[in-house]
């Protein structure tokens, strides 16, 4: 009995604390509202209702501006006011903010966000309605990443700057960088573990957030030990963007690779080797790419066969100077105008990866013969680069270059800026 007394007591001291608890907690906020309509008080101006919405795939601008409140004639106004827009164009998702007195039934002015950096107000005046294009600052700066490689260029990129580039940005630079020294290395195949890479790159930013990666400035690769710059540089008279660190042209006379590093692993986070398949006796290359991947040709030349080739399936064979000759395989359809006797120029689509002939998957077998024997093209496709500064450039070449080499080797990576000129 005694027990059940002190029960009781302790229970009704635990309801009291928690009574007085409630007593002097305050009150939770409303949730924050994300979408759809709010309110919104201003000092010394009127409280306004903002109504969030976007446009939905497949429908008429016109359409949501009456969900929002305009009738038809409204609406027909609103868009005359939208010079230069082409509502065809507008993407589906596209924001739109219509903001409306709360004293007034009839909105007042109507925000679409064209694109990340664009915004397009429309103001009513009575019924007369009113259109101004803004385009919201972007802020640039360089940023300087390092990494290594441990399973592929993507991974390093993604694990290198993940503190300063979203994941979109971190593919992006990814595929610049695969870009600069598509002429010197095969990203897919030439990697290894090990390896390691530093770039300068500029970087914007627009006030939303957003990051946008732009050219590359300077780059270097270390591979097997073997160091290879690359120093964006405007040249008078010699052709690519890109020079080595003695002054070379990084566009060589070949690509390294039949399939753009970007058509073929463009995916974050892939602990695998992103190309499949291996060697044969080298005399080909297998490359494991989705049915449909563009296949390009990796120099300048002559269609010498776009057809049938037996176990290769659709065959393409191209004819380059010097006795080189190159084929794509296992090839799903060839590309319009493709056919023996055409011209083709570097970096062209001829045809898209099948598993044609006598394939198990789709990929694409690709060969390198010279004078007519095929040769491993890990070694056939090496070039020492492309066509030297001219003396006239070689100073101001010289200067640029160990300015941003010495930037590049700079103990302090991440977000730097760097005098260019």
């Amino acid at each position: 009995m005694k027990l059940y007394i002190v029960r009781i007591g302790l229970y009704s001291l635990v309801a009291l604390a928690l009574a007085g608890a409630l007593r002097f907690t305050p009150p939770l906020p409303e949730p924050e509202r994300k979408a759809g309509e709010v309110l919104v008080a201003q000092a010394a101006t009127p409280t306004w209702r903002l109504r969030f919405d976007t446009l939905g795939r497949g429908e008429s601008l016109q359409s949501l501006l009456r969900r929002g409140g305009l009738s038809d004639g409204a609406a027909a106004r609103v868009l005359q006011a939208a010079t230069g827009l082409d509502e065809r164009r507008i993407p589906a998702g596209m924001p739109v903010t219509i903001k409306t007195a709360a004293t007034d039934s009839i909105p007042s002015e109507v925000t679409l966000q064209l694109s990340i950096d664009r915004l397009l107000h429309l103001s009513r005046s009575g019924e007369a309605w009113t259109g101004t294009d803004e385009r919201l600052p972007w802020t640039t700066d360089t940023i300087v990443v390092s990494g290594t490689i441990a399973s592929n260029l993507y991974d390093a990129m993604d694990s290198s700057a993940k503190n300063d580039l979203p994941a979109g940005a971190r593919q992006q630079l990814a595929w610049s960088l695969a870009d600069v020294y598509e002429y010197r290395v095969d990203m897919s195949r030439d990697l290894q573990v090990g390896d390691e890479f530093k770039v300068v790159a500029e970087r914007s930013v627009a006030p939303s957030g957003a990051v946008r990666i732009g050219k590359v400035i300077a780059a270097t690769f270390k591979l097997s030990g073997s160091v290879i710059n690359a120093v964006r540089f405007a040249s008078e008279t010699v052709s690519g963007q890109y020079f080595d660190q003695a002054g070379k042209s990084m566009r060589a006379m070949f690509l390294r690779a039949p399939l753009e590093f970007r058509r073929i692993s463009s995916v974050f986070g892939a602990r695998e080797h992103p190309i499949l398949g291996g060697w044969r006796d080298h005399k080909g290359t297998d490359y494991a790419a989705s049915t449909g991947t563009p296949v390009r040709a990796i120099g300048d030349g002559v269609v010498t066969r776009a057809g049938w080739g037996s176990g290769y399936g659709n065959l393409v064979e191209i004819r380059h100077r010097n006795g080189y000759v190159t084929r794509y395989g296992h090839l799903s359809r060839f590309a319009a105008g493709v056919h023996v006797g055409s011209h083709v120029a570097i970096g062209q689509t001829v045809a898209f990866v099948g598993m044609t002939g006598l394939a198990t998957g789709p990929h694409l077998h690709f060969e390198v013969l010279i004078n007519g024997r095929q040769r491993d093209s890990r070694i056939a496709l090496k070039q020492s680069g492309g066509e030297p500064v001219p003396k006239s450039e070689r100073s101001a070449f010289e200067q640029l270059r160990d300015r941003l080499l010495a930037s590049i080797d700079a103990p302090t990576l991440g977000v730097v800026r760097l005098a260019l000129h």
